[in-house]
């Protein structure tokens, strides 16, 4: 299979990863799959104020957690990050689990009693990085997320330095993430000197992400 976009360090596929499996490869995941919430900007999500791009409807295979359950069970038990929600049953190999608190949300919708502000992520498998003291497992980040949004060009972008925080804890060897998505875990391993392989089923992402990739400065989120 010729890669979409190929360099030193990173490698993108275009396609469905349950087809295009050479992400089986790699010795860490790091993904933000579809997870079963049935994602549409009218229910959590950003409208991108003052962006050209045309958010989608839907989010492909998100109306359920098959999708996603299907890829881990294709990775098993080699260490993984992945995102996903409390609204949903958490990867049956769940070992830890971190809490991104985006404090640069949205107030959101008016007359609600509560709104969620965070994305869970969880972790299994050995060879994390320790250090004392731990790293904990609540990570905030500030940016305005419908602002970031607009800027990408992708309805649920990860920021990059909340990756490379990531990418940072994750064993020696080559990361996987078979949801590009905007590309952020890419970015991440690629400003940390990380191999990384890729894949992605739009091809307007698979674009978005080369042309982020192919920027002459890394790009740098900060946290």
């Amino acid at each position: 299979m010729k890669p979409y976009f190929q360099n030193d360090l990173v490698t993108l596929y275009h396609g469905d990863c349950l087809e295009i499996t050479e992400w089986l490869e790699a010795d860490v995941l790091v993904t933000d799959p579809p997870y079963g919430i049935d994602w549409s900007p009218n229910k959590g999500g950003y409208k991108g104020k003052g962006s050209q791009i045309r958010l989608p409807k839907i989010i492909a295979n998100d109306s359920t957690t098959d999708v996603r359950d299907a890829v881990l069970e294709l990775w098993g038990s080699q260490p993984a990050i992945v995102f996903g929600s409390w609204r949903m049953p958490r990867p049956k190999l769940t070992k830890h689990r971190l809490i991104w608190h985006k404090q640069g949300q949205a107030p959101g919708p008016a007359n609600s009693p509560f709104m969620t502000q965070d994305e869970e992520i969880y972790i299994w498998g050995e060879g994390f990085l320790s250090t004392s003291p731990p790293m904990r497992s609540v990570i905030t980040t500030k940016e305005a997320r419908s602002v970031e949004v607009a800027k990408i060009g992708h309805p649920t972008p990860k920021p990059v330095g909340l990756m490379e925080t990531l990418v940072s804890r994750c064993p020696d060897g080559v990361i996987a993430d078979p949801f590009a998505g905007s590309g952020s875990t890419l970015i991440a391993a690629r400003n940390l000197g990380r191999k990384v392989i890729g894949v992605e089923m739009e091809e307007k992402y698979c674009e978005l992400i080369a042309n982020r990739l192919s920027q002459e400065a890394f790009d740098f989120g900060g946290i």
